[in-house]
């Protein structure tokens, strides 16, 4: 099956991988990738790279087998909405939720609630259909339209993303243009993020910053760690309160690696509470911190009793940024979950 796209103004300057992204909640990022590699996306006739800049004018096609297995379907998984425009939804992701649909796992996730809550009234009407994912797949399409127009479905779009075991604020364009330029403002680190994190030990300074790269190394786990040859990462942190043997901190990722908060954390000294990846610091035990000042990180098995019983204490819980539309500042809170403050209080009588 063919799609055609006319490129106009509102999607100019986007990549071409995520151009398509944000036209088909069928595919996967993987399988968008892997159809480039192998040539099936055209720009202007000629195969297209993948972060080509798509440009006004430019003429657009992929091909791909409609039979293949979807990432995506809609399923009626409750969300805690905080806040719902035309152009954007900011929802609370719970811990333990994959943001979108991986290689394996294709159910369950923020992208197939997402896809059920934004197009609720067409599946409750009975004309829903997988392939009208394929968002613009015809050359009239004005990708601003599909809040409008009840006929086309609203693909949402992933701005950016929590790991699973994190919980928190998240915001998703609902068109493709806020998809565009919430995407640019990202990148702009126009945005602001604060995170909420109960930590092991008692971190002595107020404040600070973490400056440590991080790079990918395919023959050790965790794979994301600091290393010299990787990008630069820094993470400003501030103490909220000392409780016991933790120390709950708000954190802002000045930049944004992959598990930057969770690397950095560990990196101190100071893993997340029920941080199983990074916070064993098996690879670092003569860097690790104590606990205490006492307790040596490199204790493995009281590090494993503590954590087995916890869930990862990470909360994305301020978000703000300006409207995709209008321009206007806003900022959106979510406090603690019930389970992080139920064990900042068992630390507390430590």
């Amino acid at each position: 099956m063919t799609f055609q796209f006319q490129i106009e103004l509102p999607d100019a300057g986007q990549r071409l991988d995520e151009f398509f992204a944000s036209r088909f909640g069928s595919l996967s990022r993987m399988r968008i990738a892997n159809l480039i590699e192998a040539g099936a996306c055209l720009v202007n006739g000629s195969v297209g790279r993948a972060g080509y800049r798509i440009l006004t004018g430019d003429s657009v096609e992929v091909s791909f087998d409609d039979g293949a297995p979807t990432a995506m379907s809609p399923e009626p998984i409750p969300l805690e909405v905080i806040h719902e425009d035309e152009h954007v939804i900011v929802v609370v992701k719970p811990a333990g939720m994959l943001v979108h649909p991986t290689m394996s796992v294709k159910t369950g996730t923020l992208a197939n609630a997402l896809a059920y809550h934004l197009n609720k009234s067409r599946i409750d009407e009975g004309r829903w259909r997988m392939e009208d994912l394929a968002l613009g797949s015809s050359k009239s399409f004005d990708p601003r339209s599909s809040i409008l127009n009840p006929q086309i479905v609203i693909r949402p779009g992933m701005v950016h993303r929590l790991d699973r075991a994190t919980s928190g604020l998240i915001v998703i364009a609902k068109n493709s243009r806020a998809l565009t330029v919430l995407s640019r403002h990202f990148r702009k680190r126009l945005v602001e993020k604060r995170y909420l994190a109960l930590v092991r030990g008692n971190v002595e300074e107020e404040a600070g910053s973490i400056s440590a790269p991080i790079g990918r190394d395919a023959d050790q786990r965790p794979r994301w760690r600091v290393m010299e040859s990787g990008k630069s990462a820094d993470t400003r942190f501030k103490v909220l309160e000392r409780a016991g043997r933790a120390t709950l901190l708000e954190l802002e990722p000045v930049t944004g690696r992959t598990n930057q908060l969770r690397i950095h954390c560990a990196h101190i000294g100071h893993p997340i509470v029920g941080d199983e990846m990074h916070g064993n610091c098996e690879s670092r035990i003569a860097d690790c911190e104590s606990e205490d000042r006492s307790l040596r990180i490199g204790d493995q098995s009281e590090i494993r009793d503590s954590q087995s019983a916890f869930r990862l204490c990470l909360h994305a819980s301020r978000l703000a940024f300006h409207h995709p539309a209008g321009g206007d500042w806003m900022e959106f809170t979510s406090p603690l979950p019930a389970d992080i403050v139920e064990t900042v209080e068992s630390y507390r009588g430590q």
